[in-house]
């Protein structure tokens, strides 16, 4: 089994593969958690559908797809949560604002320019595989950065997770920690793309936290749980894929709906 493992990873688009898929999933595990909390679960659809217009937009213009889309999503995170904020239009209605209009413009675009070309149905179904080595170089970086400022700011995250009258009360800088959540859902949303594709990222963010909180209650716990539940469905989504040729994403979306089952079924037990 071991030497099996070993020589499936020894291809390197299987290596590059599972180095960027485990960061980001480790990345969508801790941001997840808050997501959840603080009910902005679907926040990770809508700027995935953003990443795909810009994505579309970086196509037709000969750009680096994945390097052009970080910065226009990033923004639209930050105009999400403008928008949420706006008692007039209510948090499903931002979502679904910013999800239909952005990807209108991505299928619009790209059919304008020729159709929907390879590397953008890969974008919109999840192909990890096919991650070329600057794709790798810069996921592995803003990944890691992810994590640091995620590790830096944990405390002022939590307070605002939690209670943001509170936090405030105490000096919390509320809209800093809120501005600093979207920055780091913006940059995972898009990394995550090449995995899991457009339709499929929300899963990354909302399985492992939602089996995580089956399991355990204390918000610490929960992060670190959450982190290897979403570690551990990747690598064995990633292997089942390989040995039964089936999509990366769609698969391990599956492994951690079994998983989630699972830990249902341990809640029900100890209850």
């Amino acid at each position: 089994m071991i030497d099996y493992l070993f020589s499936v990873f020894s291809y390197p688009f299987m290596l590059r593969a599972l180095i960027v898929g485990i960061l980001v999933s480790l990345c969508g595990a801790l941001l997840g958690v808050n997501l959840v909390l603080k009910r902005y679960s679907m926040i990770g659809d809508g700027l995935s559908h953003v990443a795909f217009g810009a994505m579309a937009i970086a196509a037709a213009l000969n750009l680096a797809p994945l390097a052009a889309s970080v910065p226009v999503v990033i923004l639209a995170a930050f105009f999400l949560l403008g928008v949420k904020e706006n008692s007039r239009i209510k948090g499903d209605s931002a979502i679904a604002l910013i999800t239909c209009s952005s990807l209108a413009v991505g299928v619009t675009v790209s059919t304008l320019s020729g159709g929907m070309n390879t590397d953008l149905m890969n974008y919109m179904f999840g192909s990890i595989l096919s991650l070329s080595d600057t794709d790798t170089a810069l996921s592995i970086i803003l990944s890691v950065a992810v994590v640091f400022l995620y590790i830096i700011f944990y405390r002022g995250i939590f307070a605002v997770t939690f209670d943001e009258s509170f936090a405030r009360a105490t000096g919390v800088r509320v809209d800093i920690y809120r501005m600093l959540t979207s920055l780091l859902t913006a940059i995972v949303v898009v990394l995550g793309m090449r995995m899991m594709g457009t339709l499929l990222i929300s899963g990354l963010l909302i399985f492992p936290p939602l089996s995580a909180m089956r399991v355990t209650k204390n918000f610490k716990a929960t992060v670190i749980l959450s982190a290897i539940i979403s570690v551990v469905c990747f690598v064995i989504g990633i292997l089942v894929s390989f040995v039964m040729s089936t999509p990366v994403g769609a698969t391990v979306v599956i492994v951690n709906l079994i998983i989630f089952i699972i830990t249902n079924l341990i809640s029900v037990i100890k209850k």
